[in-house]
């Protein structure tokens, strides 16, 4: 598994990029190995406004649905809309092409909360 440095990570396996007040957020190599082969992926509007830990999306595999949890609080910028014709992006490319949204982040604090690579593979470790 990748986890690369640089980014931020949650227990619900997103992870985080801060660039100049702005965050892309996709979810981890672990999670889209976990989940297999993504089928679909649902992502709010852009201007949409979500708080830290709340459900911005869904992502759909061949094996489950499960909701997307935001690592920070804003609003929606942007959002990946290749994923709508390609979602097996989240699979082939998690940290690049598969990101989801872009958020202007209200409370950069927030990130200081998130997890390191070093602290989320160990994470994925106490999982096993």
């Amino acid at each position: 598994m990748e986890y690369p440095d640089g980014l931020h990570y949650t227990k619900d396996h997103e992870w985080a990029l801060e660039e100049e007040g702005v965050v892309t957020i996709g979810i981890t190599d672990y999670a889209q190995s976990e989940l297999g082969d993504v089928v679909f992926v649902e992502l709010p509007e852009e201007g949409t406004v979500i708080k830290a830990g709340e459900p911005f999306g869904v992502v759909e595999s061949v094996k489950s649905v499960s909701d997307l949890y935001c690592p920070v609080s804003g609003e929606v910028l942007e959002v990946n809309g290749d994923l709508e014709g390609e979602p097996e992006l989240v699979n082939s490319s998690c940290y690049d092409a598969g990101w989801m949204v872009k958020i202007a982040v209200s409370n950069k604090k927030e990130l200081g909360e998130l997890l390191s690579a070093d602290q989320y593979a160990d994470y994925i470790k106490s999982l096993k």
